[in-house]
């Protein structure tokens, strides 16, 4: 460390309570404390708004932000230096005064398919219950197999899990990621690839969430950034940023490098999956930002404005 930025004494994480959350700030806090062995790293464990209100989807009560902005205040009253978020949970437009500081190396970023008795979505039989919290999933599913009954599936991942346990579920539609970070990949029956569920901006990724001002804790975590990886979700949230992204809108993004740099995939629907607007785009890895923006354009260019204004904020 430079003798601006000294060596920190202590590093005070925030994070959500549940399982997979405290796993997520766990993983940081490994890293910084072998990063700096000298320094106390604690947590500062928090229940958000989201995670209180589990009796209503997340596009009818204010949307993923209120699972961050506990964690947020906590920065502000600089009772935490950090907050580690799952990157698909971090509303595409910052609080004015925050940063993300590092994005992590992503972990599989596909949707899994999870069920006690069947193999995989082709084997379900009509008429079957299937859980997701996701309105982009509930519009791919819509989509592609229509005779099934999609609800809404809210809780934390073992709550979600429980639920599918208690035959609540015939089957249900969760990240990858999180099962892989808790060691349930043995609960995936079937990973779903992108070319049939294409992932949420930034999933599989962590974003670490400072105050902007906060140049000492951003030299703290520089060492954890994966840059391949910030290009990739980059691109995704600008191309989501474009359309109005949120989580009132069944909205996919995913970029991977490739020969060429980056390659971006997006599509919007409408919440019945009946209606698709899609296309990819290519481009340098440092024009990240730009090349979301040019996808985005490309899909208002074939109709997707018609399916956006039927996702207006109340």
């Amino acid at each position: 460390m430079s003798a601006t930025h000294p060596v920190p004494s202590r590093i005070v994480i925030a994070t959500r309570e549940s399982r997979l959350a405290l796993w997520q700030a766990q993983h940081v806090q490994a890293r910084l404390r072998a990063l700096y062995p000298g320094a106390s790293v604690e947590l500062l464990g928090m229940t958000t708004k989201g995670d209180r209100i589990l009796d209503r989807p997340l596009s009818q009560i204010g949307g993923k932000g209120l699972f961050i902005k506990e964690l947020e205040t906590a920065l502000q009253e600089k009772r935490a230096d950090l907050a580690v978020h799952s990157l698909k949970d971090v509303p595409m437009d910052m609080p004015r005064g925050f940063a993300l500081a590092a994005i992590t190396a992503r972990e599989n970023p596909c949707d899994a398919f999870v069920s006690g008795h069947f193999a995989g979505l082709d084997a379900l039989p009509p008429g079957a219950v299937v859980g997701t919290s996701s309105l982009r999933r509930e519009a791919i599913l819509r989509a592609a197999f229509p005779q099934l009954r999609i609800e809404p599936l809210r809780g934390n991942l073992d709550t979600r899990l429980r639920k599918l346990d208690e035959g609540m579920y015939d089957a249900i539609i969760l990240a990858a990621a999180g099962l892989i970070r808790l060691g349930l990949e043995g609960r995936i029956r079937a990973v779903l690839p992108p070319e049939r569920s294409l992932p949420a901006p930034g999933q599989g990724a962590l974003g670490i969430e400072i105050l902007a001002a906060r140049t000492d804790v951003a030299a703290w975590l520089a060492p954890l950034h994966d840059a391949a990886t910030a290009h990739c979700v980059r691109a995704e949230r600008a191309f989501s940023r474009a359309l109005g992204g949120s989580c009132r809108i069944p909205l996919g993004g995913y970029a991977v490098p490739d020969s060429d740099g980056l390659w971006l995939r997006g599509f919007v629907a409408s919440a019945d999956g009946r209606r698709v607007v899609a296309g990819e785009a290519r481009g340098a890895p440092e024009d990240d930002e730009a090349l979301g923006r040019q996808l985005a354009g490309q899909l208002r260019d074939r109709g997707a404005d018609a399916l956006l204004a039927g996702f207006d904020e109340p």
